[in-house]
């Protein structure tokens, strides 16, 4: 196997991190809604609830201070040494990165991290999570 394909392969597998991590925001948010509406006790879940808050967390707060992601970094340099152009590619390349990157002034997506995250934190209070009993 050559090393551009390792490294295609290897930006892949990052991309497709990228997409579940954002799955996990978005979707884990809407399951904590709908759960809560109908009476799912595992959106209560503390472990889970904490992880999803230190998720959305870290992406606003990169948003705020204007860092790219680290995942965004590490995909595009490793398609850079494959020799790769940057968001071209395989089928399912294309339409993960169609689904994940829009082109909008940076204001915009500071302001819906923020919101987002304003929601999940709302979350925390309209569903409040619960530790296991004993």
């Amino acid at each position: 196997m050559s090393n551009e394909t390792v490294y295609l392969l290897a930006a892949d597998a990052i991309l497709v991190s990228h997409v579940l991590f954002v799955a996990f925001v978005v979707l884990g948010l809407m399951a904590i809604y709908v759960g809560h509406w109908a009476s799912w006790a595992w959106v209560r879940n503390l472990r889970f609830r904490v992880l999803h808050l230190v998720a959305i967390t870290i992406v606003v707060l990169q948003s705020w201070v204007g860092v790219i992601c680290p995942l965004t970094t590490w995909e595009m340099q490793l398609r850079e040494l494959a020799g790769a152009r940057t968001y071209e590619g395989s089928f399912i390349q294309y339409w993960l990165h169609a689904l994940l990157y829009y082109d909008a002034p940076g204001w915009v997506f500071v302001a819906a991290y923020t919101a987002f995250g304003g929601l999940v934190v709302a979350s925390w209070f309209i569903v409040p999570p619960r530790r296991r009993r004993r």
